[in-house]
């Protein structure tokens, strides 16, 4: 029997061992090739930054798709692992910028796209390092060696090839919109990047406006939020089905709605009502006088249109149109043929030339101030609301919608819902919530980008407007007049690159760049250089069984992944999802590196070790998409109650076992017992697999994985405890072969179920503890098949445990010490508790007489009644025990070993004790392995028993 016994837990060291032997065995890559040949479980990887360095976020996800996988395995099915690495986009860009300096677009293309895009791409991998050694240290198994990389040619290629099949079923188009825009990064975002970015509580003015009509001496007034955009309003939009209300207010004529009188301060009265259609067609003079050279000035400009998107719940019933900066103000614009006047440029700063010289050069937000103050008399009143508000999901700057030309994909919501309901989501919520709902009112996706640092669009145009979309690199050396400059197929290089169309005309790549999100939603293929490379192997794994990142990405990854399979296969890129929620903070706040509210993640890998980091999550709601509240005290708490618990247990068979020599049978095998405790413990275990199995199959996380806790519990804390004397007892008996032979087979199944969830000590022990022909690690085993359980006897054993926990319960509010024997106990109205397991409550409740009726007392309860006479002779069977227990301790203190045979010396004065030695000498002699009871001597150490002076004295049998 191999073992190595500690009294350290020591966890974060016995990691870092299993971490070595796991390299030199190679044991990772063995699980994965053992089951080459199995029906493959596909695993599609999210690719994260490795610019950046990983958090306890990371944590969640990666336990969540280490554990599946781990699982999944040890079911028996294929499962590769390979690793993946986002390159592009304004994360890494952003990073840049900053690192040079930059706050604009203008300052990279003076320094060079060349040299930006280069220092991009050598910042990519910065903490690649990090990466792999956090998630090695974090137990995940992964395909680094193998990775993909969204820079490399072949993943750029295949990006290529799912746009052109996107572009050739007529789902892609360019056109003029006011889209959300960062004016910092000079680029325009999708709807589902600007929800990753919404900041609350965020303070702006609140602003009422009075436009002057040119035909009559009084005043709309109009509501907004974004006093910037007024120098760009360019049309007054009214509701023509409502009443207006036209009063007089402080000397001055103003129109309103009648339901939206009450924003008015001060009294008014009322001359007429109106209805809007009356306004419709109207014109006034602008707040500002621009220079109509810079603007393509019409005869529709000011005037006052009807519109359906006029609300009365806010506001004044009167919408302010800045076409440049609004959805709906564009589009009613362009349907109105009315001018688009752009106040702010692609920087987000007010432009020179323009007419409006007191706010030229300021930044779009920090020019609510002057464009107040030079409304003059126009401003009715302002005040100041707090309310929600994009930002830049990267660079955190203020969003504005900002009216741009950009690529769209034309999103079929119909079909987006109908392939969602082929997904599993875990929470099952998420599939007709916060993503269904998403889906139903999806939006054409912005998929351009006016950037650098990126995969590029494959499209060229002509200078007449002749488009070409290319899908392969192969397609675009046949097209290419100068193809020996294709190399690199980044910016600058790639833009170097001209084609001939189809009627021969010589074509340009058009600037943009894909959003980064495009790129990763293209990972099922182009993580295989599909359909170039690897058909079969993409097949097998397409869509892929399972994936899981954080909620965020309902709107992120889930999302582009979903667009971009339903769009060319007409199917789901995944069948099963499992959304993790956010780690916060104790106190409930957001992680903070400012605030230092959280152990950093290398911390807790040092002191308290990865497993238990890794079972505190899979154990907790932040597995199925809530937030969880991170603490330290919650690991100590599992490193104590679960961890030290079986490593316990595992020590204490390790250390009998060593003794008598027991050696584990070479394959595993289900125990035959007759032992109602083996018997249970058996059935316990049966339990546990199927639920675990249960749940785990439907990606149950925290299901799957809190039941082991349980069983840990029941196998220390019950049965070990109440087979101790099994393993104490001389000699060798059938009784003791089946307890050695159950504990083992609890001991492996134990660490079978929690090896997906805490690898390394699951491993550790196991390794210690199998038989030769047993597999060498237990992450190359199989998974556990649930047995028959014995429910009878597993509810027997509740009952009686039940009838314990109260008869101890009546023991304490009786002040009896559970030492002192007491002489009969009885239960009333529980389910009958058969003869094999009566010892058992004998045994704990320390009785010498047990009666049961399943009879209840008059109120209908459950009862466990204590005769509580304690008699001459129960009290002296009480102070033997007291004996015992002291000589126990005197043992541990002298150094002695569980086995050591010992002569021990009981001396006292106290004549009752004298007695109760005397009585029950031979119970004290067995329990405490002493060959003889010595009732005379010098006395080494004295203790109290109840006001009673016991003297003892041992020493190691040197006969034995």
């Amino acid at each position: 029997m191999s073992g190595q016994q500690t009294n350290k837990h020591q966890f974060a060291e016995l990691e870092e061992q299993m971490l070595e032997v796991w390299q030199q065995e190679d044991t990772f890559h063995q699980s994965i090739q053992n089951r080459r040949n199995a029906e493959r479980f596909s695993f599609l990887d999210g690719p994260p930054y490795a610019n950046g360095l990983p958090h306890h976020g990371h944590v969640v996800s990666s336990l969540v798709k280490d554990a599946v996988a781990r699982y999944k395995t040890m079911q028996g099915y294929y499962v590769p692992r390979q690793a993946g690495w986002d390159c592009h986009g304004l994360p890494v860009e952003q990073k840049i910028e900053k690192e040079l300096g930059f706050n604009s677009r203008q300052e990279i293309e003076e320094y060079g796209i060349d040299k930006f895009n280069q220092a991009c791409r050598e910042s990519v991998f910065r903490y690649k390092t990090e990466w792999e050694q956090f998630i090695s240290r974090l137990g995940r198994w992964v395909d680094f060696q193998n990775a993909y990389a969204t820079l490399e040619n072949e993943y750029i290629e295949s990006i290529w090839w799912v746009f052109k099949q996107i572009w050739e079923q007529d789902l892609v188009y360019e056109d003029y919109k006011s889209l959300p825009y960062c004016p910092r990064c000079a680029t325009p975002l999708a709807n589902f990047e600007v929800n990753q970015g919404y900041q609350d509580n965020v303070p702006d003015p609140s602003v009422y406006v009075k436009f002057q009509l040119t035909d009559e001496d009084a005043a709309l007034v109009a509501w907004t939020t974004t006093p910037w955009t007024l120098p760009g309003n360019a049309a007054l939009a009214v509701r023509p089905e409502a009443t207006y209300a036209k009063v007089v207010h402080n000397q001055e004529t103003l129109i309103v709605a009648k339901e939206r009188l009450e924003i008015l301060n001060g009294e008014y009265h009322l001359k007429e009502e109106i209805a809007g259609s009356q306004l419709v067609g109207r014109t006034y003079h602008p707040l500002f006088q621009l220079n109509r050279d810079q603007f393509d000035f019409n005869d529709n400009a000011y005037s006052v249109c009807g519109a359906d998107f006029v609300g009365l719940e806010e506001g004044t019933g009167v919408v302010h149109i800045a076409p440049a900066f609004g959805g709906d103000d564009l589009e009613i614009a362009v349907a109105r043929d009315i001018p688009i006047l752009q106040t702010i440029d692609s920087q987000g700063f007010v432009p020179t030339g323009i007419g409006l010289e007191t706010l030229e050069g300021s930044y779009f937000k920090q020019a609510d101030p002057p464009v107040l103050e030079a409304l003059g008399p126009a401003l009715l009143h302002s005040e100041t609301i707090h309310h929600t508000y994009p930002f830049c999901w990267r660079c955190d700057e203020p969003l504005m919608y900002y009216a741009l030309t950009t690529w769209f994909i034309k999103t079929d919501q119909e079909q987006l819902v109908k392939n969602n309901q082929k997904i599993n989501w875990v929470p099952g919520h998420i599939k007709s919530g916060r993503f269904g709902k998403w889906l139903a009112g999806a939006p054409d996706w912005s998929f351009s980008r006016n950037r650098y640092w990126g995969a590029p669009l494959p499209i060229w145009r002509s200078e007449d407007g002749e488009v070409v979309v290319i899908g392969s690199i192969e397609e675009l050396r046949q097209r290419a007049i100068n193809p020996e400059v294709i190399d690199d197929l980044h910016r600058p290089d790639i833009d170097q690159v001209r084609i001939k169309t189809d009627s021969n005309k010589e074509a340009a790549r058009v600037e943009e760049v894909f959003d980064v999100w495009f790129e990763s939603g293209a990972a099922p293929y182009a993580s295989y250089h599909y359909p170039f490379e690897n058909q079969q192997e993409f097949e097998h794994a397409f869509p892929a069984d399972f994936i899981a990142e954080g909620i965020d990405q309902t709107r992120g990854w889930f999302y582009t992944l979903h667009v971009e399979a339903s769009s060319l296969f007409d199917e789901p890129a995944f069948r099963n999802a499992v959304v993790s929620g956010w780690v916060v903070a104790a106190d409930g706040q957001k992680l903070s590196k400012k605030l230092k509210n959280y152990t950093p993640v290398d911390e807790v890998f040092d002191h308290y070790g990865a497993d238990t980091l890794r079972y505190f999550m899979a154990t907790s709601p932040v597995v199925n998409g809530e937030d969880v509240r991170f603490s330290t005290d919650y690991l100590r708490d599992i490193q104590r109650n679960v961890f030290a618990t079986l490593f316990n247990t595992y020590n204490f068979f390790t250390m009998y076992a060593g003794v008598d020599n027991w050696a584990p049978p070479g394959q595993l095998r289900e125990p035959e017992t007759d032992n109602p405790l083996d018997r249970w413990i058996i059935a316990r275990l049966h339990q546990t697999v199927a639920q675990t199995t249960k749940q785990a199959d439907n990606f149950q996380i925290m299901k799957a994985a809190a039941p082991v806790k349980d069983l840990i519990d029941d196998l220390s804390n019950w049965y070990v405890r109440r087979s101790r004397r099994r393993f104490w007892r001389s000699g060798n008996d059938a009784d003791k072969e089946q307890a050695y032979t159950t504990l083992h087979y609890a001991l492996v199944r134990v660490c079978q179920l929690l090896a997906p969830w805490a690898p390394f000590l699951s491993d550790y022990i196991y390794r210690q503890i199998r038989g030769g022909g047993m597999p060498d690690s237990v992450h190359l085993t199989d998974w556990p098949e649930a047995g028959e359980v014995d429910e009878a006897l597993t509810g027997q054993m509740e009952t009686t445990r039940e009838i314990i926990a109260e008869g101890l319960a009546r023991r304490a509010e009786k002040g009896v010490k559970v030492r002192q024997p007491l002489a009969s106990v009885k239960a009333r109205g529980f389910s009958r508790v058969p003869e094999e397991l009566v010892p058992i409550i004998g045994d704990e409740l320390n009785i010498k007489d047990f009666s049961q009726s399943e009879a209840e007392d008059e109120q209908g309860e459950k009862v466990v009644e204590l005769d509580g006479h304690i008699t001459d002779e129960l009290k002296r069977e009480g102070l033997a025990r007291d004996v015992i227990r002291q000589v126990q301790q005197f043992r541990k203190q002298s150094g002695l070993e569980v086995d050591d045979r010992i002569q021990l010396w009981l001396t006292t004065d106290d004549a009752e004790l004298q007695q109760a030695i005397g009585e029950h000498a031979d119970t004290i002699r067995n329990e405490t392995l002493a060959n003889q009871v010595h009732t005379e001597g010098e006395a080494a150490h004295t203790v109290d028993l109840e006001g009673a002076q016991l003297h003892m004295a041992l020493q190691k049998d040197p006969t034995s």
